[in-house]
């Protein structure tokens, strides 16, 4: 899969609390191609959340490599990191992570303020990015005015405004009512189908899982076969 968008090999990860190493992850190997949409399962504990953070290179590996959009992160710095995840990244998290003084417009533009876009051209991108989320009709409400579904959608909203090559999305519906979680993974099968989005999401929900098109599982830090 030479045109993988993310490929990681070999990958160890090990913290280390006082004098004590801590392995979270080892000899992780996985691929991600353009238009996939990978579900990540596993107990807790078991290093999901630290994968998708290898991957957004907000961790680095003890050992291995992690490759995004054909890019090697080990070597770039902590800003050349930065402006390559505005650029290639967007995160869906599951407590939404808006700005409450922020109306729902200002919270999607942000990602928008790193680039040399002009301030016309960033409310294109917001307002389509809003409609894609079927939200243009709340763009001055703040997400205390917001349904958690909605506040999600908006969360969505401004992971997909730059055009990322890839979405990662950490138990996305993990805070939703059922109805909620229902859109929710509607629109994320929508931005990997109709849009071809990659994504790769960590999560606990069968039913959120069974939108990707491909399941891998985690046990104590291994990748083990389904």
């Amino acid at each position: 899969m030479s045109d993988a968008v993310v490929r990681i090999q070999g990958v160890a990860k090990v913290y280390q609390r006082d004098s004590q190493a801590v392995p979270v992850l080892e000899n992780i190997d996985l691929e991600v191609a353009p238009g996939e949409s990978v579900a990540m399962m596993g107990p807790s504990g078991s290093g999901k959340t630290t994968l998708l953070n290898l991957i957004a290179g907000i961790d680095r590996p003890t050992r291995g490599s992690v490759e995004v959009a054909g890019r090697a992160l080990a070597g770039m710095s902590e800003r050349e990191l930065a402006k390559f995840r505005a650029r290639h990244i967007g995160f869906i998290f599951q407590l939404y992570n808006l700005i409450p003084v922020l109306t729902a417009f200002e919270n999607v533009e942000l990602p928008l303020l790193l680039t040399s876009l002009s301030k016309a051209d960033r409310r294109k991108h917001v307002m389509t990015a809003l409609d894609v989320v079927g939200l243009t009709d709340r763009v001055a409400h703040y997400p205390r005015q917001l349904s958690g579904g909605q506040e999600q959608r908006v969360a969505i909203a401004r992971a997909i405004v730059t055009d990322p090559t890839i979405l990662l999305a950490d138990e996305p519906t993990g805070d939703l009512d059922k109805r909620s979680e229902e859109e929710v993974l509607i629109l994320l099968k929508r931005l990997n189908r109709e849009f071809k989005k990659a994504i790769v999401m960590v999560t606990h929900d069968p039913k959120a899982a069974a939108m990707a098109s491909r399941t891998v599982h985690l046990e104590k830090g291994e990748l083990v076969p389904a």
